[in-house]
């Protein structure tokens, strides 16, 4: 099953909430999927949808909040708008908890709906060129030499060039050689950078 990039995954028991819904944000140029319940969206997701996820949060089997985490565990990045006609505090705190785009009580207010969608849509770009950023570096710390790898944990620790040479047994001169050559295959301009891309690295889980 394949959808549009801009497509809507309404996951929502109640059917005329749901294909009014989908009648609302399909006249707004949406392209949308609807689902009765969490146990079907799961079955269908694949990893490769993109746009953006409304869900209630009262639904029979398992419920919006319960469907969030698990697709928080399953690492998808889909951003959640979650809706209900129960609104409480308790609720909405763990929605956001989750990382909630919004939390929008029924009857839905149209634009605050549509502003939510935006919003989350506009998240998940910045997610997904922060991914392809990761991986760029990734790709590119990859090329790194042994050597010029021991260099730059030493540079990003912090350690000045005759303290590297010392350390790994060669001369300041052959540091600067190996600096120049790590920083233009990463393609950065300063230490404060190739830091940034070490780090991003290290948080992503890649070496």
């Amino acid at each position: 099953m394949t959808f549009s990039p801009n497509t809507i995954y309404i996951v929502e028991d109640d059917q005329s909430v749901r294909d009014a819904l989908g009648l609302l944000l399909g006249l707004e140029g949406f392209s949308v999927a609807l689902f009765a319940d969490a146990e079907s969206f799961l079955a269908a997701r694949r990893p490769d949808w993109y746009g953006c996820l409304l869900i209630d949060v009262r639904m029979p089997g398992m419920d919006g909040l319960a469907l969030q985490k698990r697709l928080r565990e399953t690492g998808s990045w889909l951003p959640v708008i979650v809706m209900t006609g129960h609104g409480d505090v308790e609720t909405a705190r763990q929605a956001f908890l989750a990382q909630a785009v919004d939390f929008l009580e029924k009857p839905i207010d149209h634009d605050k709906l549509l502003r939510a969608i935006h919003d989350a849509f506009s998240r998940q770009r910045a997610s997904q060129a922060n991914r392809l950023r990761q991986d760029e570096g990734a790709r590119l710390l990859a090329t790194l030499t042994p050597r010029e790898k021991e260099v730059m944990d030493e540079v990003v620790a912090g350690r000045h060039n005759r303290e590297i040479a010392l350390a790994l047994d060669i001369s300041p001169r052959t540091v600067e050689v190996h600096k120049a050559r790590l920083l233009a295959k990463l393609r950065v301009g300063s230490i404060a950078d190739l830091a940034r891309l070490s780090l991003q690295s290290r948080d992503s889980g890649q070496d």
